[in-house]
């Protein structure tokens, strides 16, 4: 069974509908203007203490509990989707942002240069983190009807390379970072066989299109048994690093760190700050709505994504962290957290 397309706004695309780009621009012309918040001087402050190559932001932007900490009003968050980026780009401290919705299905490059276009008036360097279709990282699929099936574009370069990476470069031109691969826990199929699955991802980083700084490949991993020498050994022969996933299935950012400290002496640190340490996501997603509060400090993961920042600035590497709501309860809260401590540390 063929899976269905999706526009721009995650809308499946039924035959004899508008094209993409006539409902794109009737939707810009009758969406309202998302306005950003009035931010303290506390932010800007704290802004203005950011090393240039220190890159922070949150997974997605399109949160409508985020009033007054993002947004000046509770805007629906199909508004927020369609129109929220510029509003977002204009907080202090937000120099990224993770498009996710790229892990369910590929989009266009005039998509990814609609994103691009959002925040090209922004007065900073700004640079989005973007997830790979999980077509690519999972072994097997479930179809419609609920049944799983191995993934014949598991690993496919041909196919990564046409409908993610060249869309996503030539869409964001300089404004894109680090293209993911996150792969999803793989099983003992691959966890008993660790050297087989890094050659494979050996072979297949290897025959995608090379990246110039700073776009870069990175790869998380949901299986702590991947991180082997063979693995670092992969990373290194594709000149790609290792995405600290700070997620309750790995282990600590200062484990995982190796892995980008000794994948390259050039390419970025990335940190995608994802999940609190004993929740699944379901349960952090009930726990933390509307997310707009911090409900579960977490000051080790804290502390060692800031040292991690420091090293990386001190090594003239670039930072890229992408904060999810079920880190902590609200991602601006805890990026304004992670700002605060680096500053504090600069003085």
């Amino acid at each position: 069974m063929s899976s269905p397309q999706f526009d721009l706004f995650g809308d499946p695309i039924t035959p004899n509908a508008p094209t993409p780009s006539s409902r794109t621009a009737r939707a810009a012309s009758a969406a309202p203007k998302v306005l950003a918040a009035s931010h303290d001087d506390t932010l800007r402050v704290s802004a203005t203490k950011l090393p240039s190559d220190v890159f922070l932001g949150t997974s997605s932007w399109s949160f409508s509990g985020w009033h007054g900490l993002v947004y000046d009003a509770a805007y629906p968050e199909q508004t927020l989707s369609r129109s929220g980026l510029s509003a977002y780009a204009e907080h202090p401290l937000f120099r990224s942002v993770g498009i996710d919705r790229t892990f369910y299905a590929p989009i266009s490059e005039d998509e990814f240069r609609r994103y691009a276009k959002q925040i090209e008036t922004a007065e900073k360097p700004f640079r989005f983190l973007v997830k790979a279709p999980m077509a690519f990282t999972g072994p097997r699929l479930r179809s419609d009807d609920g049944l799983w099936a191995d993934n014949p574009q598991f690993l496919d370069a041909t196919h990564a390379s046409a409908q993610f990476v060249e869309p996503a470069t030539r869409g964001l031109l300089d404004r894109c970072g680090p293209l993911v691969f996150q792969f999803p826990p793989l099983g003992p199929r691959f966890t008993r066989a660790p050297q087989r699955f890094a050659d494979q991802l050996a072979e297949f980083l290897l025959a995608l299109p090379k990246l110039s700084l700073p776009a870069c490949y990175a790869v998380e991993l949901r299986d702590p048994e991947l991180l082997t020498e063979d693995y670092l050994a992969a990373l290194n022969a594709a000149n790609a690093t290792h995405c600290i996933g700070i997620h309750a299935r790995m282990p600590m950012p200062e484990t995982q760190s190796r892995f980008w400290r000794e994948a390259s002496r050039r390419l970025p640190l990335v940190i995608r700050w994802s999940l609190h340490s004993g929740f699944k996501y379901e349960e952090a997603k009930e726990r933390y709505a509307p997310f707009n509060a911090l409900i579960d400090i977490d000051d080790a993961g804290l502390e060692q994504v800031g040292a991690l920042i420091e090293e990386a600035h001190a090594t003239s590497r670039a930072s890229f962290v992408i904060v999810n709501n079920k880190a902590e309860g609200s991602a601006p809260l805890t990026v304004a957290r992670i700002a605060k401590l680096l500053a504090t540390s600069a003085e």
